[in-house]
Order: C-alpha cells, then structure tokens, then sequence
C-alpha cells in the first residue's frame, strides 16, 4: 500500500482542514475548515494527486475553487450524490448549499433531503428541491448532536451526540426507531465530530466513540435487531471520524470458489492522529496508519461508488433507482389497492392543484347605461393636489395630504353631472359572502350632484371644504371640514380625557362602471342638489330628485331636506341620505314615501353601508358605529365604539357589511375585525401584526383576493415570516384561525380551502390525533337519532359527508396514512349502507 501526502494541499498559513469530501465522478474532492478571517471551502483536481506527471505540470490547475463565504470555520463539507450541489456546515450557524453552473451533513441517497445536526440539540431534515423547506425537525437528542448518517435506501436516519446516544429515525414518519446508549455510557464530550456511518450494504451501523471496557472503540450495530455485541478496537484515543467505502467488493470463498463472499470495507479516524481501515469479512484491521497528521482525524472520505441496485433488490426488494421516482413512502407495504390508484392518477397529474373558485367574469359595459361626461362650461370642481399641516398635542406635526378644491371665476350657483346606472342588481358569490358597501352590486342607482360651495367652520381644526371625486363617474360631493381629525371618547368610561384619533372619512358612494349589472328593467335616475333654494343666509332646502332615465324631465319622485345632504346609500328597496344636521333620512326608492322618521345621531356619518336585507350600518366620525334593520324598524347596534383597535396611530379605511349583515371594520395598517352579534365583542379577522398570522402569510397569496377573507388578509402577504426558529405548532394555528374566520363570514370556497390546507399540514407534520379529530366531526356519530343526524349534515351549506369523501381522497395518495384512510373509509360505506 503507498501513501501520498502533497504538501499543495492546504489551507493559508496552514489553518486547520475539518472535513474532507471527494466528488462522486472522483475528479475533484473539497475541503473545509479556517481560512483567513473566517471559513474556508476549497475545491481541488483530484488528477495532480494520483498523477505525478500532471502534478508538475503547470498547466494543469491544483485547486479548481476557493470560497470564503461563511463567517466562521467550516466543521463538514458533502457532495449530493449526483454531484450537483456541494452543502457546508459552519460555526456561523449556517448551512450553505453551492450549486455547480453545522457540525456535520449528510444527504439522503436520492437526494431529495439533506440532513444537518447542530449544537441546539436537534436535527434538521431540508427539502432539497425547495430550499430553505424543512421537512422535519428531531428533537429528542439532549447534547450537542455531531454526527448524522443515512442508510442505503433513505428508509432511516442515524444521528448520534454528546448526550451518550444515537438515535435511529424511521423516514416514513420521522419517529424514532431506536436508541442505542449502553456503549457509550462510559464516553465523555471530548471529541470535535461524532461521525457515524452506515454500510452500502446496509447491515451494518458503526458510530464513533464508544467505549469498552475501559478502552476507545467504534460500535458495531446490526440491522437485523439493532444488535450491538461487535466492536472495532485498537485505537488509543476517541473515535471521531467513520466513513464506509461506498462499493460492495466480493472474493472466493475457500470453502467454495464458485460462490463469491460479499464483503465492505470501512476507515476509522481517531484522536490518535492514526487511521485504520477494516473489512467486515475480517476480524481485525487490513491496515492501520500513524502518524499521519500532526493532530486529530476530523473526516474521512473514499472515492467515488460502484453499481449496487443488484444487491439493494435482493436485501430491500426494490431497487434505489427507481425507489425514489415515486413517493419516499414507497418503501412501505401497499395494504389497499385503491392506494396505487389513487397513486397512478396523482403521477397521471401533472399540474398543481390550485383552489378552484367560481369563474369572475368582468362585465361588459351596457349600452342602456349613460354616462355623461361634463361639458367645459359646467364650470366643475377642479381637484388640486395639497396638504394639511396639523399641531398634535405632543407638538409633533402631521402633515396630511388632501384633495382640496377651487372654484373657476365663472363658475355658477350650481353645477352638475350625472351618473346612470341599472336600480337591479346581482349579488356575486352568493356562497362565499361579499361585503356590501352600497355599491353597483347592491345599489344601481344615477347620482346627480349639485353642489355649491360653502365655508363652514368646524369646532377642532379650520380647512377648507373636502370633496371626494365618486370613483368611475364625475359627480362630487362635498364633504364637511373638519373630519379629518376627531375627538374619540368612551361615553361608557366616565373621566377619560378626549383622545385625538386620526379617522379617514369614506364615500359610500362608489360606483364603478366595471362592476355595473346590465337588466332590462327600468333605471333610475338620482338627482341631488345642495342649496337648491336658499332661504335666508343661514337656511337653505336641499332636493332629491329620482327620475327614469327615459324621461329625465318628467321626475318620478322630489322630497327636500331643510340641511345639505352629505352621505347617500341606496338598496333596490330603499334611498338613505345622511345630513349636516346629523340626521339619516330613509325613503322609498319607487314611491319617495318616508320608510321611517329622521334618525338623530351623535355626529356627522363618516362611512355607510346598506345590505339589500335592508340593514344600514353607519360609523360617525367620533367612531361610534350604529346598525338598524330598516325593514323592521329595530335597532341591532347602538354606539358600538371603535377605539379600542386604534392602536398607535391606526386610522379607519373601511366599514361594511357581509352576506350575512356582519359589520366588518378595516384599518390602514391591514388589520380587519367583524363584531359579533351573538358575542357583543369584536372578532379579529386579519392581524399582520400578528406573528403567528405572518407565519402563514405566504399560503394566504394563494388565495384569489376576489374571496372575503383574501381581500381582507391582502396587507398580510407583504409581511411574510420566515424564522425557522418557529415552533412547528405555529402554522397548524394559524390555519385554525383562518378556519375559524371563514365561519364568521360564512365564505364556503375558503372553508373549504384552508380545511384541506390544514389537512394536508397534519398529514405532512402531524399529530395525528388532530387529523382525527377533523375526520370524527365530520363523519359525526356512528349511532344516533335520525333527527339528530339530520341537524349537523352541513356546514354553511357543504354536506359534511362530501367533505370527508374529499379529505379521504388526499389521505389516500399519502401511503404512511393508509390505515387510517381503510379505517375511515370502512366507516363511510357503513353509514351509506
């Protein structure tokens, strides 16, 4: 045997080399350790190392790479076994992957995980198609975890630490398997690495630093049985480093030439600066080396493997190559045939499975609806960019932009422009739960506005009148000063002292000729006009007018108010106009009769939303939200104050109601509550703030923001959290909460989305008893009165049975699940029957 050590081979200034790994083709190796000021990884040409000719040939590069990217020694370097990437372990508390254009690694022999151990304990399995994906996380380790190794086929994992055990882990459900700890009870933390390593054959586990008797040994464990009763001694210091040569070799046997014994081979590192190389077919080393280094045996590594699936077919029954095409699972034993179907028809499938949500079709505009663009004369409202300066109390100031107004020199008493939309309307996602918001969905109503402007002072800040521009039309209406910042007080806590909050005020009025449902049926005409007749200088009637727009001279309707109206929201059924005088007239759409008496609230409406159920709900700008139902003349809410979820400096964006005549409030800085009707409190609906929130936020951006929860939940995409500290608990919470919100807003196609989502997280990282769980409500009881059955078959709607039918599906295609999917699905027939 001949040795050869090059002196080229090294790190600068003879830094310390931690690992060391040959390239599978064997043309390259790399190693790692210090470097410079941090780690270091360097790539050599294997060809001047077996070559003396190409050695002293310059042209012939000795390294091949050098890379100083971690901030801290590099302890283990490993090749991907098809040699396309290159993953490095380092003190930096990175695992850094290279692609070709920790305390130790190991990937799995398909390469698609790489498993790395740290100093916190644990082991982390890594997808390697989606990095940075976890896979798994094994924590049952109590010391420092050195060492981590894979046997042939990726069916278990071995991991062995500082707390005088290794642990086998079964890959089909990342429990454990094994563990092993009687000969390592003597053994102190006095080595750098615990590198473990498993046979080609794999029949034979050997960890590093065991002891025997008082001496340093490397433990023999058999896989048939997890015996442990052979060791290899000799050495005179700890073990660090084991690494099986990835051949299988073969020779005669004696007793029968024709029948070749099968054999591996196996290097022993050591602390005694000495390497000893062992073949199982023999009791005592093949050759031992001293003296080799000037210090300790960090990592070992043989060149590249041979053909072995023969012998994988014959131990295993199945072949590595084409093991892995299919599921990891596939190591397990198939117990239903409808697992293989279902199996064959997810590979038949080559696209993802995406949410399936109902087809959003932007309507085409109507040739009935008229819109009508203001002549040059009309002498408009002209909006100009400018900005607010404002004094807090603190003495900070807040500089708030606005759309401020001026009037042309020639403009006239009163200008108009009109707005003609369809009065019939068609509710989209009838099943999922829209917001209503007074809009083209709801109301089809034509706003005529005129408006003459008018200088009013407010009791808080001084500005000029504020005009909001309807979205999709030209009609503005004026908004009074002042609103922009308001006094909020609690009238139920006596003694507070007034709080300046900051609360936007909303235009319900936002028809957009995008969204418009063109019917045969008549339209309407809405016409209104501040300061129609002015009576002293104080006193002045406002007009509304409704008309078709056939005859838009021939009115259908006219009523006046003695004040200027400020907010208007209409249904089929019903017209609401909020007053200056702060009160909220309700009239008949057809006939113009009053529906109900002026309602008098506290102050001026700052956002209104009337659902075609006939509920109006208002948020005043002092934030107190009430709620009616006009078609029965009862109060549903009263005074409800918004002022416990303005936190910091949190303002209003919007206030609406749901499918179900649930009041939804927004905020600008992503969060959105619905206050419940049964439990007289705010339900949070979204909280970017949230961490828990943020951890599911990527899963949220597949989600069509035309859903209501998505459209809630938008702001949290942009706050995704990516720790992978995390506990594994945290997405399974967050995939409740968004359950649990779903119900509130009765929407079914998100029910059922986030239901499946959170199923197929249990599946992927469990417990099982919560899967369970989900399976045992659905499937309700075995036994129990018809009645009683009858009352919990739906949830919003969705047949509980279909919706295990549907779950039963996915359980199906995930092959360690396969007894609980025939136990489930047993039951399912049963009760059909």
């Amino acid at each position: 045997m001949l040795f050869f050590k090059p002196a080229w081979i090294n790190h600068e200034d003879n830094k310390p080399i931690f690992s060391v790994d040959i390239h599978p083709k064997g043309n390259r190796f790399a190693t790692g350790g210090q470097g410079g000021s941090g780690g270091r990884i360097v790539i050599w040409n294997v060809s001047p190392v077996i070559n003396e000719n190409d050695e002293s040939n310059p042209n012939i590069a000795k390294m091949l790479c050098q890379m100083d990217n971690h901030l801290a020694c590099v302890n283990v370097v490993r090749w991907s076994n098809n040699g396309h990437f290159l993953a490095s372990g380092s003190d930096d508390k990175l695992v850094m992957i290279w692609r070709l254009s920790s305390e130790d690694l190991a990937w799995a022999p398909h390469d698609g995980w790489l498993a790395s151990s740290s100093v916190d304990n644990s082991v982390i399995i890594w997808n390697a198609h989606k990095f940075p994906e976890k896979v798994a996380v094994l924590r049952n380790h109590t010391g420092m975890v050195k060492g981590v190794t894979w046997d042939p086929v990726g069916k278990y994992l071995a991991s062995q630490s500082d707390d005088k055990s290794l642990r086998i882990w079964r890959t089909s459900d990342w429990n454990q398997q094994e563990v092993v700890t009687d000969p390592f009870q003597e053994c102190s933390a006095t080595t750098h690495v615990l590198r473990c390593s498993w046979s080609p054959d794999g029949q034979y586990l050997v960890s590093a630093h065991a002891m025997n008797g008082g001496g340093p040994t490397a433990q023999i464990i058999e896989r048939e049985g997890w015996r442990q009763d052979k060791d290899f001694v000799g050495h005179r210091k700890a073990v660090t480093s084991v690494r099986f040569n990835s051949n299988i070799f073969k020779k005669p046997c004696p007793d029968n030439p024709k029948k070749p014994t099968q054999y591996c081979c196996c290097a022993i590192g050591s602390r005694d600066r000495s390497i000893s190389v062992w073949l199982t077919s023999l009791k005592r080393p093949l050759v031992v080396i001293k003296d080799l280094f000037d210090d300790s045996v960090l990592d070992i590594s043989w060149s590249s493997s041979e053909e072995k699936n023969a012998l994988y077919e014959r131990v295993y029954h199945k072949s590595l190559q084409n093991s892995w095409n299919m599921n990891v699972s596939a190591t397990q034993i198939v117990e239903n045939p409808d697992i293989l179907c279902a199996i064959d028809e997810l590979n038949k499938k080559s696209k993802e499975n995406v949410l399936e949500v109902p087809e959003i079709k932007e309507p085409t505009p109507n040739r009935d609806v008229c819109y009508e663009s203001p002549k040059p004369n009309q002498n408009l409202l002209v909006p100009v960019n400018k900005q607010v300066e404002t004094r807090l109390p603190s003495g900070k100031r807040r500089i708030t932009p606005m759309q401020l107004t001026t009037v042309s020199p020639s403009q006239s008493n009163g200008s108009s422009t009109n707005l003609w939309v369809n009065t019939e309307s068609t509710q989209f996602f009838s099943q999922s739960g829209t917001f209503s918001k007074s809009s083209p969905t709801k109301s089809q109503i034509v706003v005529e506005t005129r408006t003459e402007p008018q200088s009013r002072p407010s009791p808080i800040v001084q500005t000029k009148p504020v005009s909001q521009k309807l979205q999709g039309s030209d009609a503005v209406v004026s908004k009074p000063p002042g609103t922009e910042i308001n006094q909020l007080m609690c009238a139920d806590v006596p003694g507070d002292e007034p709080i300046t909050k900051f609360i936007n005020t909303i235009d319900p009025i936002k028809f957009t000729p995008g969204t418009t449902i063109t019917k045969d049926a008549g339209q309407l005409k809405v016409q209104i006009t501040n300061n129609y007749h002015k009576i002293t200088n104080n006193l002045s009637l406002s007009k509304i007018e409704i008309s078709k727009t056939a005859d838009t001279k021939k009115p259908l309707w006219e009523t006046f108010l003695g004040s200027q109206i400020r907010t208007i929201g209409s249904n089929r059924k019903l017209l609401v106009a909020c007053c200056e005088d702060l009160t909220i007239n309700t009239y008949d759409i057809k006939s113009g009769a009053r529906a109900l008496p002026p309602l008098l609230i506290e102050d001026l409406v700052s956002c209104l939303s009337l659902s075609e159920k006939g509920h109006l709900l208002v948020l005043t700008k002092t934030g107190l939200m009430h709620m009616w139902n006009l078609n029965e003349a009862k109060s549903v809410l009263n005074r409800i104050s918004v002022r416990s979820l303005l936190i910091g400096r949190a303002t209003v964006t919007g206030c609406n109601l749901s499918s179900t005549d649930q009041p939804i409030l927004t905020l600008n800085d992503g969060r959105a509550y619905s206050y419940s009707l049964d439990l007289q409190t705010w339900v949070q609906l979204s909280n970017p703030l949230d961490p828990v929130c943020r951890s599911g936020a990527s899963m949220v951006k597949k989600v069509p923001n035309s859903l209501p929860l998505a459209s809630l939940q938008r702001a949290m995409a942009q706050y995704h959290l990516t720790d992978s500290s995390l506990p594994p608990g945290v997405v399974l919470s967050f995939l409740e909460s968004q359950i649990t919100a779903t119900r509130v807003l009765q929407s079914v196609t998100e029910y059922r989305h986030w239901l499946l989502a959170q199923v197929n997280h249990l599946l992927d990282k469990g417990p099982e008893c919560r899967l369970k769980l989900i399976l045992d409500d659905l499937i309700g009881p075995t036994h129990c009165s018809v009645k009683k059955c009858r009352l919990d078959t739906e949830i919003m709607g969705l047949s509980r049975r279909n919706l295990l039918e549907e779950i039963l599906n996915v359980i199906k295609t995930k092959l360690p699940w396969q007894r609980l999917y025939k136990e489930y699905s047993e039951q399912l027939q049963q009760l059909g029957e």
